[in-house]
């Protein structure tokens, strides 16, 4: 029964929650929201847009990020124009044919990456490269309708260029790259160093945490495993598998040193391929990897990414959903380590919208929206022990996430109230984050205070998906919508389209090309159903959906079985056979796991559970004998040195 004494204070919790959710209901009381005013709205973002990209381009520009209320700018990344890179798809979604063109034009002309400068690899492949990548496609093709008569690929050999300074980061035994690489002279200028790093990272053990992190030995899976996108479009557009390859093999690298529960933690050393920090969640540090599996097999079709989803994805389901909040558990026993509810956690219901599991994804986006509702913006942390911002994390960066998964839910469903919530983050953003030259981060959520710096992400993605959320309301006319591809969003919000030079279907059978009737597939947990068309039509409905097994009152476990014959998706066999990635387990850890073999009992309530307004008469003291339980791991401060990705 040990092993069961984690969940217990979990499962308590959740019950009380349930026996309060009357008084948590909070009943939006706005009306629905028109056609003529979604499309008032749908203009309103537009101006939010360009009074912030005016005001980057007229008071920061080339620095990369704007200082919103003292109108300056800053170099935040590498110095290379950062927010007008990150800009350039939007300036074309919007239809803005002059500005892309001039902006497309300077780049081409001006910029360069022999420099001496240390960058994220994360960081600049999701912004950077993937901007670049975005642009071009848009700009090379005559069927976007924004076709630049002068352009001559220059945007995508800066693509490839930026690109090869960046590989030096994955010369690691793992596979697994570098956080971070020196754009002139790669991870080091002298070999000897490297080997003393090799030496020092079997010392990090030993050492503090913060030592490990400064010698860039320490990465987070979603800096490691949120690549493949960006190097894979790069591959198919150039005929250069190695960037392709690199990416695959740092996600292998990673989903074969997972759990024998199928999760991952939060970061591991690059060379032993020891995890750093074994606690498991859907937000920081790992929110994109589970993003990047499914969204490489949308676009590229190989199943391998659909294989790690399936199990990746069931095991979150089944260890970390408490209906309708995520938590964080330790990796190897599941025990619950971080009662909390993070902004980078919003992007999941839209990631379940995807993957055709919708009723979770509803319930959750209602919980999270909640928490919206009672502060006007999501704190970066909010307590799920205590019903209160988490210590440490109050700020609002501006993030995207819950417009991402606010949209996607609109496509699926047309439920109004999905507008009504877009019109209330739009009111947020205008009334306390509005800025003299554009949108300020909201340092304390609770008291709506400014700071001075505006990610380039916002213009990027929060913007974007407030717009096209609107758009689709109003009766949608732009690339996204009406275009001539189906378009996967890399999680900077970059436009990567499925045309035939990238997703060509690659066959992926490693069993001499076998073929199963579906019809005699088992509902195993490494078995699936794949749509013979997995493709995203533009009413809305989904790609096919992905058979697996999932805890009950999921709509994921109830899709229907595809009839006829499916190339590589026989059941009884794992992806480690299929694949040859098998699991990997040091001696230590297999020990440890061993003593945990029993599953712990997981929460499977829907009542829903929001959070109440600030005026609630319900107080968090009422339960202060279970909170206190919490306290310790409650009052702990928000990890750092993790990719800020909005």
């Amino acid at each position: 029964m040990a092993a069961l004494k984690p969940s217990l204070p979990i499962l308590s919790f959740f019950l009380l929650l349930s026996l309060y959710s009357n008084t948590f209901i909070h009943t939006a009381l706005a009306d629905g929201v028109t056609p003529e005013e979604a499309k008032q709205l749908r203009d309103e973002v537009r101006e939010m847009f360009y009074h912030a990209f005016n005001g980057y381009m007229e008071h920061a520009f080339p620095l990369d990020e704007l200082r919103p209320q003292s109108c300056g700018g800053e170099d935040s990344l590498g110095g290379y124009a950062l927010t007008l890179i990150d800009s350039l798809d939007t300036l074309a979604l919007l239809g803005d044919r002059d500005r892309f063109a001039a902006s497309v034009e300077w780049i081409g002309k001006n910029l360069q990456f022999d420099i001496n400068k240390t960058v994220s690899v994360f960081e600049t492949t999701i912004r950077v490269l993937g901007g670049l990548l975005s642009a071009h496609l848009i700009a090379s093709d005559y069927a976007t309708g924004m076709k630049i008569p002068t352009y001559n690929n220059e945007l995508l050999n800066l693509a490839e260029d930026l690109a090869r300074r960046l590989l030096p980061a994955f010369d690691t035994p793992s596979g697994i790259p570098f956080g971070s690489v020196n754009l002139m002279h790669g991870v080091d200028e002298h070999e000897s160093k490297a080997k003393l790093l090799y030496i020092f990272s079997f010392l990090c053990k030993f050492l503090s945490y913060s030592l490990c992190f400064f010698t860039h030995i320490i990465t987070s899976t979603a800096g490691g495993g949120t690549l493949t996108l960006e190097f894979g479009v790069l591959s198919r557009l150039t005929k250069d598998p190695i960037f392709e390859q690199v990416t695959m093999n740092a996600v292998r690298g990673l989903w074969a040193r997972r759990s024998r529960l199928n999760l991952v933690g939060a970061h591991i050393n690059v060379f032993t391929g020891e995890w750093t920090q074994k606690d498991a969640g859907i937000g920081t540090s790992i929110d994109s990897f589970y993003e990047y599996l499914l969204k490489a097999y949308l676009l590229f079709g190989d199943e391998e990414y659909l294989f790690i989803f399936q199990e990746a994805y069931a095991a979150a389901m089944h260890y970390l959903y408490n209906d309708p909040w995520y938590v964080e558990v330790n990796m190897d026993s599941a025990a619950v380590v971080w009662p909390l509810f993070n902004s980078l956690q919003a992007f999941w219901p839209g990631l379940q919208v995807l993957a055709g599991d919708i009723d979770p994804a509803i319930r959750t986006h209602t919980a999270f929206f909640s928490v919206w509702k009672r502060y006007g913006f999501t704190p970066e942390g909010f307590n799920l022990a205590t019903l209160s911002v988490q210590h440490g994390q109050r700020s609002y960066p501006l993030r995207p996430e819950l417009m991402e998964s606010t949209y996607w839910l609109y496509k699926a469903t047309r439920d109004p109230k999905y507008l009504d919530a877009g019109r209330d983050m739009v009111a947020s953003l205008q009334y306390s984050a509005r800025c003299p030259c554009g949108f300020c981060h909201i340092s304390d959520v609770e008291f709506h205070k400014q700071e001075d710096h505006m990610e380039s992400f916002f213009l990027a993605e929060t913007v974007k998906y407030l717009w096209l959320l609107f758009d689709l309301a109003v009766g949608p006319d732009n690339l996204v919508e009406n275009g001539p591809y189906k378009y996967i969003f890399s999680t900077e919000g970059h436009l990567l389209p499925a045309t035939p030079e990238i997703s060509l279907v690659q066959e992926h059978c490693s069993y001499f090309g076998a073929y199963c009737n579906t019809g005699n597939m088992r509902n195993e947990s490494h078995a699936s159903d794949v749509a013979s068309n997995p493709q995203e039509t533009n009413d809305g409905s989904l790609y096919g959906r992905v058979r697996t097994r999932f805890p009950s009152g999921s709509t994921f476990s109830d899709s229907t079985p595809i009839s006829g014959l499916i190339k590589g998706v026989c059941p009884g066999l794992t992806h480690g056979q299929k694949f040859g990635i098998s699991y990997l387990a040091s001696s230590h850890r297999a020990h440890e796991e061993s003593r945990n073999q029993r599953k712990p009992t997981v929460v499977e309530s829907h009542s829903l559970v929001v959070v109440p307004g600030q005026t609630s008469e319900y107080s968090p003291s009422e339960n202060k004998n279970y909170h206190e339980k919490f306290s310790e791991s409650s009052e702990g401060g928000s990890v750092s040195d993790t990719p800020q990705k909005g």
